[in-house]
């Protein structure tokens, strides 16, 4: 599994990027949402891995990391933009969610 972070995206994570969150979690939301299959994939900056559970993804400019059991949600080859100041992220397939407020990035993922 790859994310490629293009460089708009990359000016708008980066300051929010410190020594508490420091990595960034491919996340499956089901807040509010139903079942468990009924959800929307998001991304959230984190401070901490589950070894048992996570697993790295490919990206060239910091720890990117998912939960195997929601690596199902997601693509092989993924792209985080920017478009009109939120998050976009986007697969060949299509767009998986196409608004992400920067502002829910450091919201607390359960565990």
């Amino acid at each position: 599994m790859r994310l490629t972070i293009t460089n708009s995206a990359w000016q708008e994570l980066e300051p929010l990027i410190d020594q508490e969150y420091h990595t960034l979690r491919l996340y499956y939301d089901t807040e509010g949402l139903g079942c468990g299959v009924n959800g929307q994939p998001t991304i959230r900056l984190v401070n901490h891995m589950n070894s048992r559970s996570d697993k790295q993804v490919e990206n060239d400019d910091l720890p990117v990391i998912i939960d195997q059991q929601q690596a199902v949600f997601f693509r092989k080859e993924m792209k985080l933009d920017l478009v009109r100041g939120t998050f976009r992220l986007s697969s060949p397939e299509g767009i998986l969610n196409p608004v992400i407020p920067t502002g829910t990035l450091k919201n607390e993922v359960p565990l």
